[in-house]
C-alpha cells in the first residue's frame, strides 16, 4: 500500500489529528491527565498503522515497531501514574491558563512524535528488506541500554521525591549521581538504536538525497554539498574545514547521504577522507 511518501503523508495527517483532539479535550476541560497518554499512544499508533498497513511483516520492522510500542507503553504509564500521583502536570503550570501557549506546547509533541517516529515509519513503509546485519544489533542493544538507562533513572527519582526525607533535597542518587539527566539520556540513545538499526533499510532509500541525481554532475552543486552542513546551521568556511569524522560523529553527514552522488565525486570524497584519516594518524 502506498510508497514512502504516502506513508509518510498518512501519518502526519494521523499524528495532527490524534493531537487534536487531545489538545481540544485539554484547552476545554483544563486537564492535564491526557498529555502523555496521547504522546505516547500516538508513538503506538503510527508504529503499528505503518507496518499492518505495508504488511510486508519483515523481521526488522516487527521488532523495531515492538521496541517502540514497548517503550511507548512503559514511558507512557509510568508519566500517567505519576501525573495521577502529583494530580497535576507541573509542565503545564505556566501556560495551562493562555489558549496560544497551550497550544504551542501540543503542536510541538505533535512534531516531535513524527519526527521521532520517522526512522520506523520508513522502514515499515520501504520496499526495501535487507537481511538482518550487525548494524541491526548494534542498533538493538543501544535501544536496550538506552531502555534501561531511563526506566532505572525515572524509578531512581520518583522513589527518592515520595519519600518524607527527601523533601526539599535535588536527587542525586543513583544514575542521577553522575548525570543531571540521565534519563534524557537513556531516551536519547534509545531512539538513536532505533535509528541505527534501520539504516539498512535508508541506504537503499533513493529518495534520501534526491537532489544529488538532478544536480550531481554540477561543480556548483557539489562545492555546495562540500561546504554545507546537512542540518545543523553551520559557516560554510568553517564546515568545509572540520575533518570527515567530526562531521559524521556530530553533524550526521553520514555516506548514504551521498550514495547518488556521481561515482567521481565519490571517490573524490573517499580521498579526502583516507587522507584526513592519514592526517590525524600521523
Amino acid at each position: 500500500m502506498g510508497t514512502v511518501s504516502h506513508f509518510l503523508a498518512l501519518t502526519a495527517i494521523i499524528t495532527g489529528v490524534y493531537e487534536l483532539v487531545f489538545f481540544t479535550i485539554t484547552a476545554l476541560l483544563r486537564f492535564d491527565k491526557l498529555t502523555d497518554f496521547a504522546g505516547s499512544t500516538n508513538f503506538i499508533l503510527l508504529s503499528i498503522v505503518t507496518l499492518v498497513s505495508k504488511g510486508d511483516w519483515h523481521f526488522r520492522q516487527v521488532i523495531l515497531t515492538l521496541l517502540v510500542v514497548i517503550w511507548s507503553l512503559r514511558f507512557g504509564l509510568f508519566l500517567v501514574m505519576r501525573i495521577l500521583q502529583w494530580g497535576e502536570d507541573r509542565r503545564l503550570d505556566v501556560i495551562r491558563s493562555t489558549f496560544w501557549k497551550l497550544a504551542v506546547f501540543w503542536t510541538f509533541q505533535a512534531v516531535w512524535v513524527w519526527s521521532v517516529s520517522l526512522p520506523v515509519t520508513v522502514v515499515n513503509a520501504s520496499d526495501s528488506h535487507p537481511s538482518i546485519q550487525a548494524v541491526d544489533i548494534v542498533g538493538w542493544i543501544m535501544w536496550a541500554v538506552g531502555f534501561s538507562v531511563e526506566a532505572t533513572a525515572d524509578q531512581q527519582k520518583l522513589l527518592f521525591k515520595n519519600s518524607t526525607q527527601n523533601r526539599g533535597k535535588w536527587c542525586n542518587v543513583g544514575l542521577w549521581k553522575v548525570s543531571r539527566h540521565p534519563n534524557y539520556f537513556g531516551e536519547l540513545l534509545l531512539w538513536w538504536g532505533i535509528f541505527v538499526s534501520s539504516t539498512p533499510v535508508l541506504e537503499g532509500a533513493e529518495w534520501l538525497e534526491s537532489a544529488d541525481k538532478k544536480f550531481g554532475n554540477k561543480a556548483d552543486y557539489r562545492f555546495y554539498k562540500k561546504t554545507t552542513s546537512p542540518l545543523i546551521p553551520l559557516p560554510t568556511f568553517l564546515y568545509e574545514k572540520l575533518p570527515a569524522w567530526f562531521k559524521v560523529v556530530f553533524l550526521f553527514e553520514f555516506p548514504l547521504y551521498s550514495r547518488n552522488l556521481p561515482q567521481d565525486e565519490m571517490l573524490n570524497w573517499k580521498t579526502k577522507s583516507q587522507a584526513s584519516k592519514e592526517v590525524k594518524a600521523g
